[in-house]
């Protein structure tokens, strides 16, 4: 007779066997090439010059791109403009409006004569294959995916199921985020490039911060291009997906994909600290940007072959927590997903008995698109409060209300940036989030900006939007209960369970935690 219980075993033991028949190919030549340095003439070059004052030609120059279709503008407004390389990396690039049309503006540049590299993490390319193949078919165009998934397919989770033989590896993560124009201009942070990271998606839109760079930190940013590009962990597209033999057709092929979307976006409204777009200030020669001393922090990407979990000082995250560490008055801290874990408790401890004041903003339940994750915090706020840690939790209703951080219309609105101010003179944005899977997992990076200007500057829009888009979480009087105060009108609204969150998501979370280690979120 068989059983539920030897039915999961056979089909497991089935899984398996299929799975152990995917894997990586073997011998894969990885032609090694460097970012172009004899760029002084193109346009680019010129305008950072140009707007770099006499007695600051030693520091970097920096803009924050805090609105989506600012942010999205400014990367279109440089490939356009390129001349000579653009070397883009990313997590996730979409095939949706948003990512078509980059992939479009990356081909048309390429057709111009500009060497493009595109460097892709492969987790979530499923589907994607005979897209990425094309847009390699094309003179001057070359695609790399990092850490790869031996299964191919259309399908995420069939990709994973028939991978799971090698689940140590593919657990592990490229999450870099950055976009580099003939050495010239970079844009880092932590927008992916899809609909919903600059205010496209219908559903569902992400708050996000990016930073467009220039001067000698963006030749850093290219270094840690050039590690990745040429690591032992990247696999040419075409040594994983068979190539199509006519490149003619497989051009073809890409340009009937990606003309479907929109040529142009309308003009755009000045942002939220009222300075015009970068494709307007490219094009008059001048661009608006605050100098300062900075510093890139990258992990290696050697992190994809795995790390010692009791030691990461020499990542990252190990770097942003001795910035902080550093702190004398106070520490704020914007992560979407924000699980400290015991050591990170223990900072916080320290910070606060040393009188630093420590702030954390986050996404509530109801905004965040992994309620696990989301669930693996929860479980440290009473403690975070008890110490005197200040929380804040982003609201998509009260954002939608507000229109503070964008017009979201109908569309939720969540949490995506990763950033944190350290005694109102350090700037620290990029990839990163305060979590274990950026500790352990996934390979990060970032800036560390010393600028007590643009962080007045930042702290300026948080200020303004903090209040009216999220919730201040505190103890209930004489209770182990959490409350949640809202501001409106000047009067608080104090709701005594986890806000826009009904029963149902609550209790699935809560079953679901049952399954899944924190190492895991």
């Amino acid at each position: 007779m068989i059983t539920i219980s030897s039915l999961r075993v056979v089909l497991l033991a089935l899984l398996l066997a299929l799975a152990g028949c995917a894997s990586l190919p073997a011998g894969v030549a990885r032609p090694t090439s460097t970012a172009m340095t004899d760029v002084a003439t193109t346009e680019l070059a010129r305008i950072a010059a140009a707007a770099t004052p006499d007695d600051k030609r030693h520091l970097s120059g920096f803009r924050v791109l805090s609105a989506g279709d600012h942010a999205f503008n400014a990367r279109i407004a440089l490939a356009r403009r390129a001349q000579k390389t653009l070397d883009v990396q990313y997590y996730l690039i979409a095939s949706d409006t948003v990512g078509l049309q980059f992939l479009r503006e990356l081909r048309d540049a390429a057709a111009r004569g500009v060497r493009v590299r595109v460097l892709l993490d492969d987790l979530y390319t499923a589907g994607q294959d005979e897209l990425l193949a094309a847009l390699a078919a094309h003179d001057n165009v070359e695609v790399r995916l990092f850490n790869p998934l031996p299964a191919r397919s259309t399908s995420l989770g069939s990709r994973v199921v028939f991978s799971l033989h090698d689940f140590g590896r593919i657990n592990r993560r490229m999450h870099n985020k950055l976009f580099i124009a003939d050495n010239a201009f970079a844009v880092s942070g932590g927008r992916n490039v899809a609909n919903e990271y600059f205010m496209r998606s219908a559903e569902a839109n992400f708050i996000d911060i990016d930073v467009l760079s220039s001067g000698p930190v963006v030749h850093s940013m290219s270094e840690v291009f050039d590690r990745y590009w040429n690591s032992e962990h990247v696999y040419p597209v075409h040594s994983l997906v068979a190539a199509t033999p006519d490149a003619a057709a497989a051009r073809q092929r890409f340009a009937s994909i990606v003309q479907a979307t929109p040529a142009e976006t309308p003009p755009l409204r000045r942002d939220g600290l009222g300075r015009t777009s970068v494709e307007a200030q490219l094009a008059s020669g001048r661009l608006e940007q605050h100098f300062a001393p900075a510093q890139v922090i990258a992990d290696s990407p050697s992190k994809a072959a795995g790390i010692d979990p009791a030691s990461i000082d020499g990542t990252a995250m190990g770097s942003t927590l001795s910035v902080m560490r550093s702190a004398r008055s106070e520490v704020v801290i914007a992560s979407p997903y924000f699980v400290p874990g015991q050591r990170g408790m223990a900072l916080m401890q320290e910070a606060i008995d040393h009188n630093v004041r420590v702030v954390v903003m986050t996404n509530s339940l109801a905004a965040t698109d992994e309620p696990l994750v989301h669930f693996g915090y929860s479980r440290y706020r009473p403690e975070m409060l008890k110490m005197g840690v200040t929380l804040y939790e982003l609201s998509p209703t009260l954002t939608r209300k507000s229109g503070a951080l964008g017009d979201f219309r109908s569309s939720l609105g969540r949490l995506h940036a990763k950033l944190a101010i350290v005694d109102r003179r350090w700037l620290m944005v990029g990839s990163m989030n305060m979590d274990g899977r950026s500790a352990r997992s996934n390979t990060e990076m970032g800036l560390v900006i010393d600028s007590a200007e643009l962080v007045d500057h930042l702290m300026g829009l948080f200020r303004r939007d903090r209040f009216a888009s999220t919730y201040r979480l505190r103890m209930a009087a004489g209770s182990e209960r959490i409350e949640w105060i809202a501001a409106h009108e000047n009067q608080e609204v104090v709701h005594h369970d986890e806000p826009d969150a009904n029963w149902a998501l609550r209790l699935k979370v809560g079953l679901l935690s049952l399954f899944v280690a924190e190492d895991l979120l």
